[in-house]
């Protein structure tokens, strides 16, 4: 049994983030066994009834944050030149031909880079969409598995799909695409050698069609039943994340995206839905009404000009709301508190334009009464879609808060990291939401030490990164 002593913690209780003072934190097992006051534990620290004693008061610790949706292959092809200044589908018509040539050991590789970054700055559960599986190559879901075990990381990895290529009315070349058995199949294989259903897993499988633009009808439909044959096997897809993603459903299925997976059965309690920032009042209650959730992606959304998903309107019609990094190539970075400090700023920047526009209407309308601009999204509430909003979305109620019962995983930053110096002193929630997050000092998960003095403890991260660059250098570099 182990024990984080006389710290800062700041856990969701209930729905609402508190900071405790001078507290401390018991964990054994993987498990958090207790949560309480450093005072009523310094005798069991002082008679030495803990195996280890970790000096908590020069840090302040949160729960493990909780990243709903990544492509981990895709720090191969961050910053890619050709990429930088487009939009979603143009983006991907850049990509693709990078990407069809993956194999195990560059997956592997640029899945270990965006671990070990995820995990730098406090990220202990991620979700994969690994969807990239060109026919003809070595590459698998094995790969991502080996990538996430070497570092500790907790995952929900994603078998994705692509089975509508160019020839066939989708974005893809056709040599990027997988038959719809095949895929099947692989799912199959997946669910049965690594699924683990049980409440603290480290390893859960999700069944994920990549979109509306790259997916049939059928594999959609088909993979939502594989999945509800299975227990506690999620959902996943990208959906309304541009308005030529909106054209094209309409184009193609007469319909708009939401409606194409209404049609399909592919909304529920167990479906987790990335971006959804196109999205009308009616769709916002069908997600609500079908208990589906969204991961919200801010940065990739600006990047790529893709638009700023409504989350408070999500949030206030009662969907469940987490938050995502997205991949590499169209976010950079995997630091999920700077991804809490994007969507708290989007959200606010949305309701200003949202309260400009009500206000002209007023203005043009004689004798319209001014009505008091809506109240900024509070800084808790970016901090809760990185915990408890995200293990909503993954339906894990054991992560993202450190009550008793929950996974042990956990990080710690330094109070005094000049990233936070001031604010630390003032709030320490909205120090690490507001300013520049730093990288953690110590990360757990599972109760075992992933992080160590702000570096990651499995492997050296600096030959890490010299291995990814030669694979890029050598295959994914722009010519």
């Amino acid at each position: 049994m182990k024990i984080v002593h006389d710290t800062t913690i700041i856990t969701p209780v209930g729905d609402t983030p508190r900071t405790l003072h001078r507290h401390s934190l018991v964990f054994d097992d993987g498990r958090v066994v207790e949560l309480g006051p450093a005072a009523e534990l310094r005798e069991r620290v002082d008679s030495g009834r803990f195996d280890e004693v970790i000096a908590g008061q020069r840090h302040v610790v949160i729960p493990g944050l909780v990243n709903t949706h990544h492509h981990l292959y895709q720090s191969l092809t961050r910053c890619l030149p050709e990429a930088q200044n487009e939009r979603l589908f143009n983006w991907l018509i850049k990509l693709y031909p990078y990407w069809r040539h993956l194999d195990y050991e560059a997956v592997k590789i640029a899945a270990q880079v965006s671990i070990a970054e995820l995990l730098l700055y406090g990220c202990t559960t991620t979700s994969d969409h690994f969807y990239m599986l060109p026919p003809g190559t070595d590459v698998k879901m094995e790969a991502v598995f080996d990538a996430a075990d070497q570092l500790g990381i907790r995952l929900h990895l994603c078998r994705g799909s692509m089975t509508l290529g160019e020839s066939r009315g989708g974005l893809p070349p056709d040599d990027c695409v997988e038959a719809e058995q095949e895929v099947l199949a692989d799912c199959r294989r997946v669910l049965e050698r690594y699924h683990d259903a049980t409440d603290y897993a480290l390893r859960r499988i999700d069944l994920a069609p990549c979109s509306p633009f790259n997916c049939t009808r059928e594999v959609l439909r088909d993979t939502a039943e594989l999945a509800r044959a299975h227990d506690h096997v999620l959902l996943h897809t990208h959906l309304a994340e541009t308005l030529d993603e909106q054209d094209y459903c309409l184009d193609h299925y007469g319909c708009r995206p939401v409606q194409l997976l209404a049609d399909l059965d592919f909304l529920g309690p167990d479906v987790y839905l990335a971006h959804c920032v196109h999205l009308n009042q009616e769709e916002i209650e069908l997600l609500a009404e079908t208990g589906t959730g969204v991961s919200h992606n801010p940065s990739s959304n600006m990047r790529l000009g893709s638009g700023v998903a409504a989350i408070r309107r999500l949030l206030d019609a009662g969907v469940r709301v987490g938050l995502g990094v997205d991949g590499s190539s169209s976010n950079d970075g995997s630091n999920l508190l700077s991804e809490a400090r994007q969507a708290l700023f989007g959200a606010r920047v949305l309701q200003a334009l949202q309260n400009a526009t009500k206000r002209r209407s007023d203005e043009a309308t004689e004798g319209g009464d001014r009505e008091k601009a809506d109240p900024l999204m509070p800084v808790a509430d970016a901090f809760k879609l990185a915990t408890i909003g995200g293990a909503s979305c993954l339906n894990r109620p054991v992560l993202g808060h450190l009550n008793p019962g929950a996974t042990a995983d956990f990080a710690m930053f330094r109070r005094d990291d000049i990233a936070l110096a001031g604010a630390i002193e003032q709030d320490p929630l909205a120090a690490l939401v507001l300013c520049a997050a730093p990288r953690a000092d110590r990360v757990y998960v599972a109760g075992c030490e992933v992080v160590r003095d702000g570096h990651i403890v499995a492997l050296d991260e600096h030959k890490l990164a010299e291995r990814l660059n030669e694979i890029v250098a050598a295959r994914f570099r722009s010519v």
